[in-house]
């Protein structure tokens, strides 16, 4: 795997050419995502996530790389959500 170091700069150069194998830890992280979001901390910092992105929309001049940014953090969010319901058993 390229050197991660550039990530820390603000760029994403190091993740080209990598696997995800190579980035994301073996076995299933539905259980760690249900502990973090457990609780009325982890409630909160979901509810905020929602509010920013999922119930969040563009106006009508809204330029495509808008829409495409805030597309991609709701599609994060949604998984962050999706592995914390799996991990609680829902």
């Amino acid at each position: 795997m390229a050197d991660p170091a550039g990530w820390t700069k603000g760029g994403w150069d190091w993740l080209d050419g990598v696997s995800p194998a190579e980035v994301v830890p073996a076995g299933d992280p539905a259980p760690s995502f249900a502990r973090c979001f457990t609780g009325p901390d982890g409630a909160r910092v979901l509810a905020t996530l929602k509010a920013m992105t999922l119930e969040r929309t563009l106006g009508p001049d809204a330029s495509d790389a808008a829409l495409r940014d805030l597309e991609g953090q709701r599609r994060l969010v949604a998984l962050i959500l999706a592995l914390a319901a799996r991990g609680q058993g829902a």
